[in-house]
């Protein structure tokens, strides 16, 4: 049996992580942005975003059937579980990092930093400890396309730390337009994506930067860049318990080693925004991409 025709192994390696007889599954189509997906294994369903249509979505893995998840959904750009199972959404019409309560309850963290309101927050992860870390790009305020056209109030876009009593400290001050970022499976690295080559072009180069976490577990030392995306732009991404990192890009998935070589590809036919572990045994990719969700079996899992 032979690899799927969308798979391109760049070191050998990558063969040990993919499946012979695996085939990438286009699922659903029909959105204008697909981004922020999480997997809820309680309920066996994908939750992922459709930013311009304000509309979250829900795939659910047993009927293969999509449906409305919530809408009008503030247009929702990233999602992550916290702890407790809970989904915590990055909100660009919000303007908000909030939280889905077990009844169904929005309740809103946090939407501000020193009484200024946050950009539009987009991507968000939450650590061991229950603090959640979110990037603050300008997306959702540079248009009425994916929020309401604002100016910053802020003045930059940073990477936040929000700790489980409630207190917001910025933990990366020197990026453009900071958007995906995951940490690695020992939580020592936290990986961040900078896109700012949307406004400025050649000036910013589309890196993922790894920084070191501080021994005090709540700031951020310093970094060394990661990779480099060399078709179009890295946007969100997850590690797995191998401490590869898969990430979206200009033509599909790549998958870095942990020593940020790049080791192979899996082919879109879209530009691919996120990607999220799922299934029953966390060993299926789920990937936006564009209009579409798309999905593929590893021979590897999430890191948690």
């Amino acid at each position: 049996m032979a690899l799927d025709e969308a798979v391109e192994v760049l070191d050998p390696s990558f063969y040990r992580l993919v499946i012979n007889n695996a085939h990438v599954e286009k699922l659903w189509t029909g959105a204008r942005w697909a981004e922020g997906p999480v997997y809820v294994p309680s309920a066996r369903h994908l939750v992922f975003s459709d930013i311009p249509n304000d509309r979250t979505l829900r795939y659910d893995e047993r009927t293969g059937n999509v449906d409305v998840f919530e809408a009008p959904a503030f247009n929702a750009n990233g999602h992550c579980l916290d702890n407790e199972g809970r989904i915590v959404t990055a909100e660009h019409r919000g303007r908000a990092v909030s939280r889905i309560g077990h009844d169904g309850v929005r309740q809103v963290l946090v939407d501000n930093y020193g009484g200024k309101k946050l950009n539009s927050p987009n991507d968000v992860v939450v650590k061991s400890d229950g603090s959640i870390w979110f990037t603050d790009p300008t997306y959702g305020i540079d248009s009425d396309y994916e929020g309401d056209s604002a100016e910053s109030e802020i003045g930059a876009s940073y990477v936040y730390r929000y700790s489980p009593e409630g207190a917001l400290e910025v933990v990366v001050r020197d990026m453009v337009q900071p958007n995906g970022l995951a940490f690695s499976a020992d939580e020592k690295t936290l990986y961040v994506a900078d896109t700012g080559r949307s406004h400025l072009g050649a000036k910013c180069p589309p890196d993922i930067r790894a920084y070191s976490v501080a021994p005090d577990d709540m700031s951020l030392g310093s970094y060394s860049v990661f990779a480099t995306c060399g078709e179009g732009v890295f946007d969100g991404f997850r590690v797995d318990c191998d401490g590869n990192l898969w990430t979206s890009a200009g033509d599909g998935v790549h998958c870095y080693s942990s020593n940020g070589e790049l080791i192979g590809k899996i082919r879109i036919p879209e530009v691919v925004a996120n990607v999220e572990f799922g299934g029953l045994k966390r060993n299926r990719l789920y990937i936006c991409g564009t209009t579409s969700l798309y999905s593929v079996y590893l021979n590897t899992r999430a890191a948690r």
